[in-house]
């Protein structure tokens, strides 16, 4: 009864109406998403008012490269995977969708092992290089040696969670990230302030929170709750099973690594050209960056099982109907955003610091850095829904552009054509959104049509 049970579930994708189906599956992705982001941001939050002086903060935003980069392997393997997964399903083969997620099982622990040792041995030098001066670099070491002891937890919650919202349980998967991110806020004030531990007490906090959700995860994956369940049969490592999920996890790979790599040039930059004032507005901005993109996020992985599901199946009415709520939900979401931080950007800003010349020079900052976030929503719809077909060249190239050949480039030459100089920098995001918007929908509408053919199937009745 309960296979039976299960199988109706998984058929709900290619048979429920898309817009419901869409909010059952996006709603508690978008949660999840946004809890997520606790971890930093309360974090940052509790800091920021620990220590007035804003120096702690940047510190602890120096290491968000660092903290960006360990979570893009995550992303290579979990982003990778499931839509993999969930492709399989849609072709009736749930064995090899079980092989793909235990292959991506084991790969995550070799990394983790990894990553670990390189950032536990070069961690202040790496800080030095992100951007850390003789005034931060204390607290940023204090926080990323502890971080790091979690490397194996944040790769499970975040790699493997993938695997859960492929199948359809998104409300699962919300869980395991609601479950983490309050034991973080209840343990942060604790640690921070009655333990007196500051910085490092922020650190510990996350990494015993991301270990929760990574038990959780992982249990549910091995329980018969899950349609795709964790066998020890699988774990081995296949090539021809796992290169395939590594080469399509590419550009969620590149899209956060390339963060990271952004992070250091506008930390380094900044420290040029404003100081520690600007590298901590930066900390700021990113983490509200961060706010704006995982919402988004949110959505595209809500929307992903329907779209690899039914893309699987060739029901491409389907796949189209749900491309196009997907991006009417995304861009809705970054107008109503962009509006917000355009009308009250110092709001924002004291979430984090009470110190008037922090908040006076975020907020300026502020409305440059985010002056068309509005169209992240075509972005990040087109981006991830390339993903969501297996299309993985041209996501990657995307993702590639906008960053590596636009934005990092910028960052260098634009101070060279402005008096402001840190203000410059700060425009440099804003131009290279606009060129890479307006690049990803032409690309996108070329390749979908492709992909996805008008023709009409017995599907369209039920969408």
């Amino acid at each position: 009864m309960q296979s039976e049970s299960k199988q109706q579930d998984k058929n709900l994708l290619g048979t429920a109406p898309i817009g419901k189906l869409l909010f059952k599956l996006a709603v508690p992705s978008v949660i999840a998403q946004i809890v997520n982001l606790l971890y930093n941001m309360v974090d940052r939050i509790y800091i920021g008012h620990y220590d007035p002086s804003g120096l702690a903060l940047t510190g602890v935003g120096i290491c968000m490269p660092v903290i960006m980069a360990v979570s893009a392997f995550a992303a290579l393997v979990g982003m990778g995977g499931a839509p993999n997964a969930s492709i399989a399903m849609g072709q009736k083969d749930n064995a090899r969708a079980e092989k793909i997620m235990g292959n991506c099982l084991s790969f995550l622990v070799l990394l983790s092992v990894v990553l670990t040792v390189v950032v536990s041995i070069w961690c202040r030098p790496l800080l030095l290089a992100f951007g850390a001066s003789e005034n931060t670099i204390d607290y940023a070491v204090q926080y990323m040696q502890i971080y790091t002891v979690g490397t194996l937890f944040v790769q499970f919650a975040l790699g493997m969670n993938a695997f859960i919202i492929a199948q359809g349980y998104t409300t699962i998967s919300m869980l395991s990230v609601l479950i983490g991110a309050v034991l973080n806020i209840v343990l942060d004030p604790v640690f921070i302030f009655a333990f007196h531990m500051g910085v490092r007490g922020a650190a510990l906090a996350t990494i015993i929170s991301q270990a929760v959700s990574a038990i959780w995860v992982v249990v549910f994956l091995c329980s018969k709750r899950s349609t795709l369940r964790l066998k020890a049969h699988n774990l081995r490592i296949v090539p021809k099973i796992l290169l395939p999920c590594l080469f399509l996890g590419v550009s969620p790979f590149i899209m956060q690594i390339t963060e990271s790599v952004l992070n250091v040039c506008f930390n380094t930059s900044l420290l040029k050209y404003g100081g520690d004032i600007a590298v901590g507005s930066m900390t700021i901005l990113s983490t509200l960056m961060q706010f704006c993109m995982l919402p988004l996020n949110g959505l595209t992985q809500g929307a992903q099982p329907i779209t690899s599901y039914n893309f699987g199946a060739q029901k491409y009415a389907r796949v189209r109907k749900s491309f196009k709520l997907l991006l009417i939900s995304c861009v809705t979401y970054s107008t109503l955003l962009w509006a917000l931080v355009m009308l009250f950007p110092s709001m924002f800003v004291r979430m984090f610091n009470s110190n008037p010349d922090l908040i006076a020079y975020a907020s300026s900052a502020m409305r440059v850095y985010f002056a068309v976030c509005a169209l992240f929503g075509i972005q990040i719809a087109c981006q991830q829904t390339l993903i969501a077909i297996g299309n993985a060249k041209t996501s990657v190239f995307l993702a590639i552009f906008r960053k590596l050949i636009l934005l990092i480039p910028f960052i260098y030459i634009l101070p060279l054509l402005f008096e402001n100089k840190a203000f410059a920098v700060f425009l440099a995001e804003p131009v290279s959104d606009f060129i890479a918007v307006v690049t990803t929908a032409t690309l996108f509408t070329i390749y979908f049509k492709k992909a996805v053919p008008k023709t009409e199937n017995s599907d369209l009745e039920n969408a």
